[in-house]
């Protein structure tokens, strides 16, 4: 089991603080790379999502220090596809589940392994809720040593605050779908001008004394104009509301 110093303490915990708190999935996965080579050592990286609608095919990758190379390549890669696709999160080391004789035998490592002069890799499978995520891999050039198990106990420290925090990423994405803007929402539903104005405060986040001062009207106003939108978008409250339209254009 691999000992930690209090430094690689310190940058574990700087990224799971990030994983949750980075707006910008795509700005988090590339300073998670960046991170994790501060704790573990390796010479390339990709993470790729899986699609929300596929549910297998890998899209949005990012990379340190290697070229995209597209997620086509990953579909040849047929001794690992089931573990991928499981929807269950787990780290493993290639050689985990093939012998290095045959791996290095294999299409999959010769397109896309030896033209980067990569040989070891250690991968990171993102499920939740038999779900496949996104999966990262990490690569070492051809001379270095393999992966240890040590490295394992780090990334598997890790893969559950990722997984969490994508499948929730794919469930607001998923419900945000459904919703229709503040836009379409007055032209579906014959919103004056004003109502479409008292909406958008609405989804903003404003409390209607804050709408009364913005807009210099009065709460007896402000509250009639309201139950005007319940009624003709047919909802009975703002939870309601919220639930069916979405907070930006």
């Amino acid at each position: 089991m691999k000992t930690l110093e209090t430094n690689d303490w310190m940058i574990l915990n700087s990224i799971i603080y990030k994983i949750y708190t980075t707006e910008n999935v795509t700005e988090m996965r590339s300073q998670l790379l960046e991170q994790l080579k501060m704790v573990l050592d390796f010479d390339s990286a990709d993470f790729f999502l899986a699609d929300d609608e596929t549910g297998a095919d890998l899209v949005e990758q990012v990379t340190y220090n290697c070229d995209e190379d597209g997620s086509s390549s990953y579909n040849e890669l047929d001794y690992s596809r089931g573990i991928m696709y499981s929807g269950k999160s787990m780290v493993y080391r290639e050689t985990d589940i093939i012998t290095d004789e045959k791996r290095v035998e294999t299409e999959y490592y010769k397109k896309v392994y030896k033209p980067n002069n990569w040989h070891y890799s250690l991968q990171m499978i993102l499920g939740r809720n038999k779900k496949f995520l996104g999966v990262v891999t990490l690569y070492r050039t051809i001379g270095k040593d393999n992966f240890r198990y040590d490295d394992v106990f780090v990334l598997d420290m890790l893969k559950d605050h990722l997984a969490y925090r994508l499948y929730t990423e794919r469930s607001e994405r998923s419900a945000n779908r459904d919703k229709i803007s503040v836009t379409e929402a007055t032209d579906r539903y014959d919103l004056t001008k004003r109502e479409h104005t008292i909406l958008q405060l609405l989804m903003d986040g404003h409390d209607n004394q804050e709408i009364c001062d913005e807009l210099s009207i009065s709460i007896n106003t402000i509250k009639k104009h309201i139950l005007n939108i319940y009624r003709k978008i047919g909802v009975k409250n703002r939870v309601q509301l919220f639930k069916m339209i979405k907070e930006k254009e």
